[in-house]
């Protein structure tokens, strides 16, 4: 049976785009069956509307005194998502979201968790730079289940690569988002398999 996917980005959602082409490519029986953004620019809408997936934008703004959460959670059960995956969403997610999906959000990070490249401030260029600040000589993507707390989730699986002498914030940046999107089809392939 196809599982269904439920998106959820602030920004781009480069993930959702990985994902969406594996399904194309039949690499996974899966179909994307929502997407939710709490930004109003955010360029996933445009992706999401190209492939004729039904969006919609929640945050505080537009639903004034309303449980943002609760109210994401009951579109998530209304289109029958079996999972989560989270593109680049910057938000928080509530204990409420989480016990209406336990084991069912997915998060990926730009770095090899459990590690002191992890928790609050830990994305996106902030991670990279750390990482070269440190001289550290490996890092990499780790795909994994969403808590109660940042990026402390149960592990799903670890993609790492080394860094080489030159290494720069963009060239590691760049390199990590090539590694990602094989990490994240890999995460669904293993996910489905299990289902």
């Amino acid at each position: 049976m196809i599982k269904k996917i439920g998106i959820l980005a602030s920004y781009n959602g480069s993930g959702f785009e990985t994902i969406q082409k594996a399904i194309i490519e039949k690499k996974l029986n899966a179909k994307v069956v929502v997407v939710i953004t709490n930004n109003t620019n955010a360029g996933v809408l445009e992706k999401a509307e190209s492939y004729d997936i039904p969006y919609f934008i929640i945050n505080d703004k537009r639903y004034p005194g309303q449980n943002i959460d609760d109210k994401i959670a009951r579109l998530l059960l209304e289109f029958g998502c079996d999972y989560i995956f989270l593109s680049g969403y910057m938000k928080k997610i509530e204990s409420n979201l989480l016990s209406a999906f336990p084991n069912k959000i997915i998060n990926t990070h730009p770095a090899l968790l459990p590690s002191i490249y992890g928790g609050i401030g830990m994305y996106g260029r902030f991670v990279h730079e750390a990482v070269i600040k440190n001289g550290e000589k490996i890092s990499g993507v780790t795909i994994h289940y969403v808590d109660e707390v940042y990026d402390e989730g149960e592990i799903i699986l670890t993609k790492e690569l080394e860094l080489t002498n030159d290494e720069t914030v963009d060239s590691l940046e760049n390199r990590i988002k090539e590694l990602e999107s094989v990490a994240i089809v890999e995460a669904f392939e293993k996910l489905l398999a299990k289902s």
